[in-house]
């Protein structure tokens, strides 16, 4: 199987209601046979990234935080960058943008942008299949600037919007219909 959804959003549709998903975006990192793995792109902390891994704080601006990446090993630190040179990256993802390299002594690639992401979505095989199937997920083309947007709580609704026709309309709907 090819990696046919990775670098594509997953957009939570509003029939999702367990918390750690309800109205999140994931980028899918990779997906093959064997599962797939994502990281939520919309729930930003206010931890400093500074504060978790100095080592690498240059990489980053310094108002940066970590963002809640997904219940799957909160403790793990994953890092996404846009690198100036490819070759750099662990995996490349979307474009340049891909994973930093997670060795024992952190370094700090040359990186045009980059997020920190605590834990990480994953599926067993198959499962991320039937998710589809049952519509729990809208699959939207990623561009890098979703990554590193200065307002990730608002790419629930910008994704939809771009996505037009019914799912613009359904980027309005409130949080809780029944205050509709």
């Amino acid at each position: 199987m090819a990696r046919r959804l990775s670098g594509q959003l997953l957009v939570a549709s509003p029939t999702i209601s367990e918390p750690a998903f309800a109205r999140t975006v994931l980028l899918v990192v990779d997906h093959d046979r064997d599962g797939a793995l994502g990281i939520v792109l919309n729930r930003p902390t206010e931890t400093p990234v500074e504060a978790v891994v100095p080592a690498i704080a240059p990489m980053f601006d310094e108002d940066d935080v970590v963002h809640d990446g997904g219940p799957v090993q909160p403790e793990s630190l994953l890092t996404v960058a846009e690198f100036r040179d490819p070759a750099d990256a662990a995996m490349l993802v979307l474009g340049r943008v891909g994973m930093v390299r997670g060795d024992e002594a952190p370094q700090c690639p040359d990186v045009d942008r980059a997020r920190a992401y605590a834990g990480y979505a994953g599926w067993s095989p198959g499962q991320l299949d039937a998710e589809l199937s049952r519509s729990d997920w809208i699959v939207v083309p990623a561009s890098p600037d979703d990554l590193f947007r200065p307002d990730p709580e608002l790419l629930w609704h910008r994704a939809l919007e771009r996505m037009g026709g019914p799912y613009a309309r359904l980027a309005l709907a409130p949080e809780d219909p029944s205050v509709n």
